[in-house]
């Protein structure tokens, strides 16, 4: 699928979710998206729960903080719990905010593992304009951290065997990570530097191209999976709001 297209539809359906305060399109809405991820693409599932855990902390936190620190809005009392009276509408707007952080995480999930950086940079210099200025030099930036990676091991391998101490206590671990973070920062301009060098010296001057060397196109799929997308959000808001 085409990444420019896949961004514009995760945009405009977070946009047309954030709009609805019922909890059953936002449910409706996550359910479908898990669905579309097991029917569609190929993802580590194990990794993809890993990623979810913290999202679904925060759903949970925003369920009891709102249950419980909510302002009163009227209602039925449906049920108390240590001397907190829970309202039909504060439970409500208790889950819509959980299921619509859950829905966004989600979907936010199924474009991070399903689509190519280098290919969505070049995707949003073809098909949305962007400026190859920007745009290259995030690219660059992004090849960079598995080199700044393996530097910082290098670094912390190197002072250890020259001698360095190592801290016992965390604070002093998080001092002391000065004297890793100086020559990073040293060999990060060092290579910005060369960089910026070797990308002259190829004849880039930040003028958008008429030709490209991987022509980032639009196909049948992407036509099909924006019938798809829009199919969700559609029956997502004609149906929370209708059960609601």
């Amino acid at each position: 699928m085409n990444p420019s297209v896949k961004f514009i539809l995760v945009t405009v359906s977070m946009f047309a979710i954030a709009f609805f305060f019922n909890p059953w399109t936002p449910l409706l809405f996550w359910i479908s998206i898990i669905l579309l991820q097991l029917l569609m693409s190929r993802i580590n599932w194990k990794l993809w729960l890993l990623f979810m855990l913290p999202f679904s902390i925060g759903a949970f936190g925003y369920l009891w903080t709102t249950v419980v620190f909510g302002a009163d809005t009227g209602g039925t009392v449906i049920w108390s719990f240590a001397g907190i009276d829970v309202t039909d509408e504060q439970w409500a707007r208790a889950l819509s905010l959980a299921f619509r952080v859950m829905a966004f995480s989600t979907l936010s999930l199924l474009f991070a593992f399903t689509t190519d950086p280098v290919k969505f940079i070049l995707s949003l210099m073809q098909q949305l304009k962007l400026s190859p200025k920007l745009a290259y030099g995030v690219m660059v930036g992004y090849q960079f951290l598995p080199v700044m990676k393996d530097e910082f091991t290098q670094i912390q391998q190197a002072q250890r065997l020259r001698g360095a101490e190592t801290e016992k206590h965390s604070w002093q671990r998080l001092l002391a990570m000065r004297r890793v973070l100086i020559p990073m920062l040293a060999g990060a301009v060092r290579k910005a530097e060369r960089s910026a060098f070797a990308m002259e010296a190829r004849g880039f001057t930040g003028e958008p191209r008429s030709a490209y060397y991987r022509p980032i196109r639009l196909g049948r799929i992407d036509v099909f999976m924006f019938g798809v997308f829009m199919s969700i959000l559609l029956v997502s808001c004609l149906g929370g709001s209708w059960l609601s």
